[in-house]
């Protein structure tokens, strides 16, 4: 069919203005991140001025020093050393979770999906009870919390590997995916439960608060790991964002196409298990997060995953930042994330359902 020049025109007119309301989209998310993270830098036990808070990080940087236990070095070391880590590994995690979120729901074509969907966390608690009350560690030499950390991150990533060699038998779908994925889940959480039987309580309170996750106990050294992940896994997610876009029409149209989707099934699971397991592994099991962030972002972008990707990272950057403060403020006791983020995505996922025309 052809079409004349005006119609072309206004074409890609359409289409240009498309892509910039998204585009814009994105960037006001990314403002919503540094305004998030700015408010909970004041937020605390001492209170100090968003500029003010902005200003002594930039001077830090810069090499600025104080006299020791004056109160501006008070306000550097707490804005420094105790929130700033804090809210950068929430906004490195929750850009991983939503991530992983959003691509693991387009390869297995069920919103309902989540970074977890392939056994990382039951695996992961099997690990870190092995690790905490028999002392059982994957690489000797190794203990507290480092051994605790390697035990998630291997043990977590077996039911993963497992979900990829049950990808590449021929003929198996996205339900086989998830299917596989919630025998590991059972498997590992039943291997995972004996263990806990022979712990100790203080041990079992050690295994509980890593199990609802929280970032109470986060400093640097936490962040290395998980951001390259993250970075990695995130930029390669995007370079392929076309082709889950096109995976998303189906298996049989899109090997129609020309796309292996056995190997892009592979890499991709394989990708989401590496980053799921970097934050897991540091910071515990924060659910819910990967599951209402892509939902959200559908809702407003639709179903292109150039753009639901970075906007996926935005949302639970920002979503795990906010949570996280709550965290330290609704009462005296500091209340787990993992306890606030399910308080607020539960609803939260509840009226995306209401809302989704189509249904989920």
């Amino acid at each position: 069919m052809e079409y004349s020049d005006e119609k072309k025109e206004s074409m890609k007119s359409a289409y240009k203005s498309y892509v910039l309301r998204k585009v814009l989209f994105v960037l006001v998310l990314v403002s919503v991140v540094v305004i998030c993270a700015g408010v909970s830098l004041t937020l605390g036990s001492r209170n100090i001025d968003f500029f003010e808070a902005y200003r002594l990080l930039f001077q830090h940087i810069l090499g600025a020093t104080y006299e020791q236990g004056s109160t501006i070095w008070w306000d550097d070391f707490v804005v420094w050393e105790v929130r700033l880590p804090r809210i950068l590994v929430a906004v490195v995690a929750g850009a991983a979770l939503a991530v992983a979120g959003a691509v693991i729901q387009s390869i297995v074509k069920n919103p309902l999906a989540d970074p977890y969907t392939t056994g990382i966390s039951s695996g992961a608690v099997f690990g870190v009870a092995l690790a905490m009350s028999l002392g059982f560690v994957v690489i000797q030499g190794t203990g507290g919390s480092i051994a605790v950390t390697i035990n998630a991150f291997i043990f977590g990533m077996i039911p993963a590997v497992v979900i990829i060699l049950v990808s590449r038998f021929r003929n198996s779908t996205s339900v086989t995916i998830i299917l596989a994925g919630i025998a590991m889940s059972y498997l590992f959480s039943a291997l995972g439960t004996l263990v806990m039987l022979m712990s100790s309580e203080e041990d079992l309170h050690g295994i509980y608060l890593w199990q609802i996750g929280t970032l109470q106990y986060v400093e640097w050294s936490t962040l290395p790991v998980m951001t390259v992940c993250t970075i990695a896994g995130s930029l390669l997610c995007v370079l392929i964002a076309n082709k889950l876009n096109i995976l998303s029409a189906g298996d049989a149209t899109a090997k129609s196409l020309g796309l292996d989707t056995d190997g892009l099934k592979t890499l991709c699971l394989l990708v989401v298990s590496l980053m799921t397991a970097s934050v897991v592994s540091y910071v515990g099991i924060i659910g819910f997060l990967g599951l209402v962030a892509p939902n959200v972002v559908r809702l407003v972008l639709g179903a292109d995953n150039r753009y639901i990707i970075p906007a996926s990272m935005m949302v639970g950057a920002a979503f795990l930042v906010f949570t996280d403060t709550l965290s330290r403020l609704i009462t005296s006791v500091e209340v787990p994330v993992g306890v606030v983020m399910a308080f607020i995505g539960g609803p939260i996922f509840l009226l995306i359902i209401l809302l989704n025309k189509r249904g989920v």
